[in-house]
């Protein structure tokens, strides 16, 4: 797909048009490890509730470390919120049963919607190996847990390609086994701009794959944070988002502007293209996402 479609496509388009009623975000969190930690999550829980996102999920430590924590914060949105929370969970370091208790648990207290994923390998163990006795990969994961109750199942995909891929074809066909086993949709990595997430849709629609894909939005918090993490998962940080952020390592507040200002207009652009559904990754804050939100359109209403 050509620059110059893309820049007229972004041109013909409103600043921010008011809010199509079938527009749907959703929001990340992970489990606290303090206290303190977890007010600051509570607060950020209550400051998106009124948007009245289509969910909201909570992460799974490595070979589930932050299990009890998790199951925490999902019992607390359930009966201290009106947020409908999908629950994480990985293959890594458990049995398959051990997993299906798990999947059990959580429909038993009320989760509905789990997003299954393969899970990165535990600190201090470099390549991915297998449980002998669990499940190997993702895919595997959303058929045993489809075989426990009808969940709402989402898993990820990623524009430009899983770091342990092959090939970018082969990386689709494994999003395609995926989905195939039973879940419903994808949440992608996060990328910046929107021609990444262009290009993944052409090959993902050549593969005949019809399930919703819902662009993952990082609103960037710390920038030295986000080159560190893209060059693990296989984010590629353009030039110009290392301009936008040069020279603003002591500048908190111009820093969020402009994150804020990025990440809305990269919506806005995948808006003109007809997606409609956006996952944030809120790192526990919710000050940028919700600015974003609230520019496309999402505005607060009274709780209770």
């Amino acid at each position: 797909m050509s620059s110059g479609l893309l820049e007229t496509r972004a041109l013909d388009t409103l600043v921010f048009p008011k809010r199509q009623n079938d527009l749907s975000v959703s929001f990340e969190f992970f489990p606290p490890k303090t206290e303190k930690m977890a007010i600051s999550l509570w607060d950020s829980i209550k400051r998106i509730e009124p948007l009245k996102p289509q969910f909201v999920s909570v992460t799974y430590g490595a070979g589930g470390s932050t299990r009890a924590r998790t199951h925490e914060t999902l019992a607390r949105l359930l009966t201290e919120s009106s947020l409908t929370p999908a629950a994480h969970l990985t293959c890594i370091g458990a049995s398959r049963e051990e997993i299906q208790e798990v999947g059990r648990q959580y429909w038993d207290m009320g989760v509905r919607h789990i997003v299954a994923l393969r899970g990165d390998p535990p600190e201090g163990q470099e390549n991915y190996e297998p449980h002998p006795e669990g499940y190997a990969y993702a895919a595997e994961l959303v058929a045993g847990l489809k075989s426990i109750a009808n969940f709402e199942i989402s898993v990820a995909a990623y524009p430009e390609t899983h770091p342990e891929a092959s090939s970018a074809e082969s990386d689709v066909d494994n999003l395609k086994r995926k989905l195939d086993a039973g879940a419903d949709r994808a949440i992608t990595q996060y990328f910046f701009g929107v021609e990444p997430f262009l290009k993944f849709m052409d090959r993902v629609t050549s593969a005949g794959i019809k399930a919703p894909i819902v662009p993952g939005i990082l609103p960037v918090q710390n920038f030295e944070q986000v080159i560190k993490f893209s060059a693990l998962c296989g984010t590629k940080i353009p030039d110009w988002l290392n301009d936008l952020f040069c020279g603003l390592d002591d500048d908190p507040e111009t820093r969020k502007l402009i994150a804020a200002t990025v990440a809305a207009e990269q919506c806005r652009q995948l808006q003109s293209y007809g997606f409609k559904e956006f996952h944030f990754y809120t790192l526990n804050r919710a000050d940028l996402s919700y600015a974003i939100a609230y520019l496309l359109g999402f505005r607060p209403e009274i709780i209770g």
